[in-house]
């Protein structure tokens, strides 16, 4: 049968499930093994999970797609104050909270506001979340840093609560894990978070959409996507940490090698017919998307 593109027709494959099976091209079936594997560690029990105690899911360091839930953080800080919280979130915050089951999957650094602390946290579900949270901000690592932390922000109330957009576009975790506390350097990398605001909640018909007719061209261009998410519509059941309530989002995650070629994607001249679709994009949104240019810091585990 004919297809349109072969992430279009990984969609469409996907919702025959096992009633049929895909012998050509090349690409299309290896993006839908690709897809089996991460939906078998997803679901099937003890692959990606272990039990820690009665409440809370500890999800293990693996090739899977990480996680099921996430925070987008935003924090605005006072000037001159970032390295500050970022030597001691680094130091002294990430072990304490994944001990606890949660994942402190990345860092950053925005380039464009020297005032702004950007990290993720994931959850392997709801109800892991609020057992995380509670058992670490009501816990001793916590209140043995609160103050000190607490003291570099203005605001940590900028907080997106999200979900993969497909089963295929979460995080990967780094085959190489973490750097070990007290490493010092900046990796290379830079990473783009481009938010999109819809007017309702996230449907099969924009993420077609924006599969078929948006994600080619950023991939063409040099944009290389390391996850899509949207907003995780269930309710925050840990009122303490506020999270953007009622706004319809899609998140693009995307990695560079540098700032050198983040810059050379970003001097691109846009062709005719993709500034139609660009267009078509916009319609579909209610205000213009926002993008972040993040650098991870030293202990990123995206980076």
């Amino acid at each position: 049968m004919p297809i349109e593109s072969v992430g279009h027709a990984c969609d469409t494959f996907l919702r025959l499930a096992a009633e049929v099976e895909v012998l050509s091209p090349p690409a299309l079936r290896e993006q839908l093994s690709a897809t089996a594997r991460r939906l078998h560690d997803l679901y099937v029990p003890d692959t990606r999970c272990q039990r820690a105690g009665p409440t809370v899911r500890v999800m293990t360091t693996s090739s899977a797609g990480c996680c099921p839930v996430l925070e987008l953080r935003q924090y605005t800080l006072h000037p001159g104050q970032r390295d500050v919280l970022i030597d001691l979130f680094d130091g002294q915050l990430i072990e304490p909270q994944e001990e606890l089951g949660m994942r402190v999957l990345g860092q950053f650094r925005d380039l464009d506001d020297p005032n702004r602390f950007v990290w993720l946290r994931g959850f392997a579900d709801m109800s892991s979340r609020h057992a995380g949270l509670t058992g670490f901000y009501g816990g001793p690592d916590w209140a043995a840093h609160k103050d000190a932390a607490n003291a570099t922000m203005v605001d940590s109330d900028d907080v997106l609560l999200l979900r993969p957009a497909w089963p295929d576009s979460a995080f990967l975790t780094t085959p190489g894990g973490r750097p070990p506390v007290n490493s010092a350097g900046r990796p290379p990398s830079l990473f783009t978070v481009t938010t999109y605001f819809l007017g309702h909640p996230v449907d099969e018909e924009f993420l077609d959409f924006f599969s078929r007719r948006v994600e080619p061209l950023l991939t063409a261009a040099g944009s290389t996507r390391v996850a899509a998410l949207r907003t995780e519509i269930a309710q925050n059941t840990f009122p303490a940490l506020p999270v953007r309530e009622n706004e319809h989002v899609f998140v693009r995650f995307a990695r560079f090698s540098s700032l050198d070629e983040h810059t050379a994607y970003g001097e691109q001249p846009t062709r005719a017919p993709a500034r139609r679709d660009e267009d078509e994009l916009q319609q579909r949104l209610t205000r213009q998307p926002q993008q972040l240019r993040l650098q991870p810091t030293a202990r990123s585990l995206l980076r």
